[in-house]
């Protein structure tokens, strides 16, 4: 390596580093590092400045005073274990000090926030097999339910019971899908205002990233045909790509005061987006373990938050889990739910 390659400028120096020059001047005023001058009297810096100043800036990063870094550029295993022991526990100190203030204010604007418009009744059930006779209650249905939990909880025959029981409602089924959609399109070529409706809900759609597809054009079909009345969607996001869940996901928001409750069944991050839940969403999440399902809050920290965190996954892992299926001892008992579908969930 020339003398040219190895020797660096200050701002050279700097950029490689990811810090300002002036920092590392301040390094220099410490003693911690010695660049060499050129002829002219400018500094450069060589690879060991360059290596001792790498460290110092990632101990600055993780939040060591100058002093500390300082302290610990040549100090041996044990001393550095001990000034980060020490860190470590400053750092969780603060971090109990702002989980009790971000609790603190989000207690605070939710005492504060109008009270969320819910669009229908009570919704109380008897959970069968796979669970054992618990109740479930749904207090009333919020304009935009999710409903999630890992494969084979059975949170398909959930979908299928809450249709069942809450007045008017339907249940749209993966079937949507069967055959490229030819049902669906049957459905549109006997119903010329269905099928203006539907093309200019696409072409919304396509103006904000969405793709055209099959699955799409079958998803919108069902949703404008059941407008009037509650629907509850198996998957979602079957058959969509990312940006097409984005633009979905911004439609419904955007449209879900102005129609029927919707109860969006997935376990895709891009369609619950759990920063993105609105005080009009709610959250029911079905345990592996069979657990009764619950309404969870969309906060770290709430009950059952890091479990429902855990199931999402984006549309390309998602995609990798194409054509799993459960194993479960008693398939015949769930037929037609998600746990014996050859389709991702």
């Amino acid at each position: 390596m020339s003398r040219k390659d190895a020797f660096l400028s200050p701002a050279e120096a700097a950029r490689t580093l990811g810090i300002s020059a002036k920092a590392l001047r301040l390094y220099e005023q410490r003693g911690m590092i010695s660049p060499l001058r050129t002829a002219a009297g400018w500094r450069t810096y060589g690879p060991a400045d360059l290596a001792r100043a790498r460290q110092i800036a990632d101990w600055r990063a993780l939040g060591l005073s100058l002093k500390q870094a300082g302290n610990l550029l040549d100090g041996d295993a044990g001393r550095i274990e001990a000034v980060l022991r020490s860190h470590q526990g400053r750092l969780e100190d603060e971090a109990r000090r702002l989980g009790a203030a971000l609790a603190d204010v989000r207690a605070r604007r939710t005492a504060l926030a109008p009270a969320p418009k819910e669009k229908g009744p009570a919704v109380r059930l008897t959970l069968p097999w796979p669970w054992g006779g618990e109740g479930f209650e749904l207090p009333a249905l919020r304009p935009l339910t999710y409903l999630t939990g890992p494969l084979g909880c059975g949170k398909t025959r959930l979908a299928k019971l809450l249709a069942e029981a809450v007045p008017g409602a339907s249940f749209v089924g993966l079937e949507r899908l069967d055959e490229g959609g030819a049902a669906t399109e049957a459905e549109l070529a006997a119903d010329d205002r269905l099928r203006a409706r539907v093309a200019q809900t696409l072409d919304r759609l396509r103006v904000e990233g969405a793709t055209s597809s099959p699955a799409l054009r079958a998803l919108i079909t069902a949703l404008h045909q059941g407008a009037h009345a509650p629907l509850v969607v198996d998957m979602v996001e079957e058959g969509l790509d990312q940006a097409t869940q984005a633009a979905l996901i911004a439609y419904l928001r955007a449209e879900a005061t102005a129609s029927a409750p919707l109860v969006l069944m997935t376990r895709s991050s891009v369609i619950l987006d759990l920063a993105a839940v609105g005080p009009e969403e709610a959250i029911i999440y079905c345990p592996a373990n069979h657990s009764p399902p619950s309404l969870v809050a969309p906060h770290p920290g709430a009950p059952g938050y890091e479990a429902l965190a855990s199931c999402l996954a984006s549309p390309e892992v998602r995609a990798r889990t194409a054509g799993v299926i459960a194993s479960l001892p008693h398939a015949a008992d769930v037929s037609g739910s998600e746990e014996v579908l050859q389709r991702p969930n």
